[in-house]
C-alpha cells in the first residue's frame, strides 16, 4: 500500500549537498538546477512563458538569504514550492477557457456514448516524435483549462511528482481535500484528451466498430460508485476489501475497464511529460547577479564570525 512518502526530488538534494561545498563552481551548478526545477514547475503552473520567468527570477532572488540554512533538502523543497505557488497564483493570466465554477464529479464521469465509444476503441497507434510532441502539446493545454485549484494539485502530485503529505505542506490543505481535488483534475484531464483521441480514432479505423453491449440501469450506478475511487486505487489508497470489490466489478464491466484504462494513461502523460527549459541568455545572467549576492552575503556573516572570535 502506498502512502507517497516518495524520497524527495534528486535534484533538490543535489542543490543541498553542492551548496555545502561551497565552492564558486558548486554554487553555480546548485543555482542552475533551482533554476530549472522552479521554472519547470512555474510553467506548468502559469502556462505563460513571462509569468514562468518572473517566477523563476522572484524565487530564486528570495531563495540566496536562505540557501545556507537549509541543510534539510525536504526543507528546501516544500519552501521553494510553496513561494513558487504564491507567485504563480498571483500573476498568473486566466485563461479565457477555464472553467468558473468548481468540477463537478457527475459532469467529469463518461456518459453511455463515450463508454460505448472507449470500449470499442483501439489499444492505441505506434508513437512517433510528432505524435509526442502533439500529446505534450494537448496535455499542456489541458492542464491550462483546469480551475486554478485543481491544476496546483495536479501539477504537484503528477507531475512534480511530491508525496501526499507534501502537497499538504506546500498548499496547506487537508489530505482528504487532496485526494478529491487531484481526482477531479485527472478525471478533467482524462476527458480533455479523449476528445481530441475520440477524433483520431474515427479518422483511422476504417470501419466502424461493433456496438458495445452497456450494463443495464442499476448496473450502470454501481459503475459510477466505482469510478468516484478509480484514483484511489491507482494509487494503492484502497483498502483491500474495497479493492477487492473494485476488481471484481471491472472483471465483468468491459466500460469500466476501458475507462480505468483511458484514465491510467493521462496520468502517465502527466507524470512522463517533459519538462520546459527557461531562455538561456536570462538564466545566466541571472546566476551572475546570484552568484554576486550570495558571494557579498557569505563574506558579512564571515566577517561578522571573525569579529565574534576575536571577542573572545
Amino acid at each position: 500500500m502506498s502512502c507517497y512518502s516518495w524520497p524527495v526530488r534528486p535534484e533538490i538534494e543535489q542543490v543541498v549537498q553542492l551548496i555545502q561545498r561551497g565552492d564558486p563552481k558548486s554554487l553555480e551548478e546548485a543555482l542552475e538546477l533551482l533554476q530549472k526545477t522552479v521554472f519547470s514547475f512555474s510553467m506548468k503552473v502559469c502556462g505563460q512563458r513571462q509569468d514562468a520567468e518572473d517566477t523563476m527570477q522572484e524565487v530564486l532572488l528570495k531563495s540566496v538569504p536562505n540557501l545556507p540554512k537549509f541543510d534539510s533538502p525536504k526543507a528546501l523543497m516544500v519552501w521553494l514550492y510553496k513561494v513558487a505557488k504564491n507567485r504563480c497564483l498571483m500573476s498568473r493570466r486566466k485563461s479565457r477557457f477555464a472553467p468558473k465554477e468548481d468540477l463537478s464529479l457527475e459532469e467529469l464521469m463518461p456518459d453511455r456514448q463515450e463508454l460505448r465509444k472507449l470500449s470499442g476503441s483501439p489499444g492505441g497507434t505506434p508513437e512517433t516524435a510528432m505524435l509526442r510532441r502533439e500529446n505534450a502539446k494537448r496535455l499542456r493545454e489541458a492542464v491550462q483549462k483546469l480551475p486554478s485549484d485543481y491544476r496546483l494539485i495536479l501539477v504537484l502530485h503528477d507531475m512534480e511528482e511530491l508525496s501526499d503529505g507534501d502537497v499538504a505542506e506546500i498548499t496547506g490543505l487537508r489530505p482528504g481535500t487532496i485526494r478529491v481535488r487531484l481526482h477531479r483534475a485527472r478525471l478533467f484531464v482524462r476527458k480533455e484528451l479523449a476528445k481530441r483521441d475520440q477524433h483520431r480514432v474515427r479518422r483511422e479505423t476504417a470501419k466502424p466498430s461493433a456496438e458495445t453491449h452497456l450494463p443495464a440501469q442499476p448496473r450502470q450506478r454501481r459503475c459510477k460508485e466505482m469510478f468516484a475511487e478509480l484514483s484511489n486505487y491507482l494509487d494503492n489508497e484502497l483498502d483491500d476489501s474495497l479493492c477487492e470489490e473494485l476488481e471484481k466489478h471491472m472483471d465483468g464491466c468491459e466500460p469500466c475497464k476501458a475507462f480505468l484504462s483511458s484514465l491510467e494513461k493521462s496520468i502517465l502523460q502527466c507524470r512522463t511529460a517533459p519538462n520546459q527549459s527557461p531562455d538561456p541568455r536570462i538564466t545566466a545572467r541571472l546566476r551572475r547577479e546570484l552568484m554576486s549576492e550570495y558571494q557579498g552575503l557569505m563574506s558579512k556573516v564571515t566577517r561578522h564570525d571573525s569579529r565574534e572570535v576575536s571577542r573572545r
